[in-house]
């Protein structure tokens, strides 16, 4: 499990980079060619321009509206993320018992344990890597809108409230905000899974990844992530629920 975690954030990581590093320069127009330039930087520098001009010329209202427009197009996959995430807090007691039953270090035991625990995934259809699906999937998005951000001279000629949108946050309030809500959004999706070590070890890893991107972007991509993460927390709200308490047996309180 660890092996293919690390295997899908090095991938993501590489993509970002390669993906940084090429044309980031040069500005985007209509004409410009490739698959990436047409249909993933182009279209969404249009749409942020087109959605600026209609208030105004207002393009951290823009990305704004704009983030929550894509957040709303891939909603039914972070449903269907939140309802895996449901799924794996339901069969915690089991996986515990498995643990318990498979604690020998011994490798043919461990061995034991991976198979079923993944007969387990299986009969209860739970796919313990549906978590990471959605980063992938935001990857060509969020790498769309930094070259977005960059490419079209708009942006970068533009501030909303304290900062330069094509400059960093010069009081990192943003990165900050960034990682926070990042943490916060994971903490619900992993409500119940803390004993997980694949999970816990990603609930901390997150957010300080994208602080150290936040830090080193474009305010506007800072401002990406944060609506993002807000409009993420209010939706894990709304189809999670809040956390309920039930009275037990002996008259305490159980989560």
């Amino acid at each position: 499990m660890k092996k293919r975690i690390a295997l899908i954030l090095t991938l993501v990581g590489l993509l970002a980079v390669l993906s940084a590093c090429s044309q980031v320069n040069t500005p985007i127009t209509a004409e410009s060619e490739g698959i990436w330039n047409q249909y993933f930087v182009y279209p969404l520098s249009w749409l942020i321009t087109y959605v600026a001009n209609l208030f105004g010329a207002n393009y951290g209202l823009s990305i704004i509206v704009v983030t929550i427009i894509i957040r709303l197009a891939i909603l039914p996959l972070m449903i269907k993320q939140t309802q895996n995430s449901k799924a794996m807090q339901a069969i915690q007691p089991e996986l515990k018992e498995l643990q318990q039953k498979y604690a020998s270090k011994d490798p043919k035991t461990q061995q034991k344990l991976q198979q079923e625990t993944m007969a387990l995934f299986q009969r209860h259809g739970v796919n313990p890597l549906a978590g990471c699906f959605p980063l992938v999937i935001q990857m060509p998005i969020l790498i769309g809108f930094y070259h977005a951000i960059m490419r079209t001279a708009e942006i970068a000629n533009h501030s909303f409230l304290w900062f330069d949108l094509g400059d960093k946050d010069p009081f990192y309030i943003l990165p900050l905000i960034a990682g926070l809500t990042t943490f916060l959004q994971q903490k619900m999706m992993m409500h119940g899974m803390e004993n997980n070590p694949q999970m816990k070890m990603m609930l901390y890893i997150m957010p300080v990844m994208i602080v150290v991107f936040a830090v080193s972007f474009p305010a506007a991509l800072s401002l990406y992530w944060v609506v993002g993460n807000i409009f993420m927390i209010v939706q894990t709200y709304f189809i999670k629920g809040p956390v309920k308490t039930e009275v037990n047996t002996t008259g305490g309180a159980k989560k």
